[in-house]
């Protein structure tokens, strides 16, 4: 082999590497969880009591797996989730029991992650990364007074409420809680009059998981419970970590 071919080869080599070692690792997580939501037929009312026929044939996923805090009993926190879509959003209805409702900080930018409330993840394209201070994805914070929080670009918190539509309502020792949500792209702008919703389609593949932060009468949270697991140490990362979210399909 000459000189001049052996140096071609390995001059390209050294060019390719950084492109094949970036397409070879992943975007996720291994063991995200799949999940696929079926089309309502027209908008759905969202109330907390979700009557409308089409959540009979979307599927329970539970939010069981214990990111943060001691073991705690079923009385104390049990949780579980389902999901459909129209063109303009999709719908989360979730089912919570926790025997104490606690919200002590009254702004809704102050700590609002150490009262109660119900925490909704979701990456519009499934393309995990970062998402710390960019709208790469999203993760708002539903407050007990349906206030949705998150942080933004400027690094500051957030009220996003204009995305979500959300109402939940006390049955028994159940919080049945339902949320209606605008998905938008990463190139969203916070201040913006101009960022419109993505229109969804039957086929369209989305990041989402769910979280809940309980707090029975504390400074701060005692528990962080997710729908997906967390590897290693730092196992509340999905405010910044879009790779461990799950799989959301869209079905007809």
């Amino acid at each position: 082999m000459s000189n001049a071919l052996l140096c071609y080869i390995v001059g390209a080599a050294l060019f390719l590497a950084p492109s094949i070692a970036w397409a070879e690792t992943p975007s996720h997580d291994p063991g995200r969880s799949q999940y696929r939501a079926p089309k309502a037929r027209r908008a759905l009312n969202v109330d907390g009591v979700a009557d409308e026929p089409v959540w009979q044939r979307a599927r329970w996923q539970e939010v069981k797996h214990r990111w943060l805090g001691p073991e705690y009993s079923a009385e104390d926190f049990q949780g579980r989730f389902k999901v459909v879509w129209t063109t303009e959003k999709i719908y989360i209805l979730v089912e919570i029991v926790d025997d104490i409702l606690f919200d002590s900080h009254r702004d809704p930018l102050v700590q609002y992650w150490d009262d109660d409330c119900l925490e909704i993840f979701v990456d519009e394209d499934f393309s995990g990364g970062n998402h710390q201070y960019n709208h790469n994805a999203f993760a708002y914070h539903m407050s007990l007074d349906n206030q949705a929080i998150d942080i933004g670009t400027d690094k500051l918190a957030r009220n996003y409420t204009h995305h979500v539509e959300s109402r939940w309502q006390q049955r028994g020792n159940k919080v049945i809680w339902e949320v209606g949500i605008d998905i938008y792209t990463d190139e969203y702008v916070d201040g913006s009059h101009e960022n419109i919703p993505v229109k969804l389609s039957a086929g369209k593949v989305m990041g989402l998981m769910i979280a809940w932060c309980d707090n029975d009468g504390s400074e701060i949270r005692e528990n962080f419970v997710g729908s997906e697991t967390a590897p290693g140490e730092h196992k509340d990362r999905g405010w910044i970590d879009a790779g461990i979210f799950g799989q959301l399909t869209l079905v007809k």
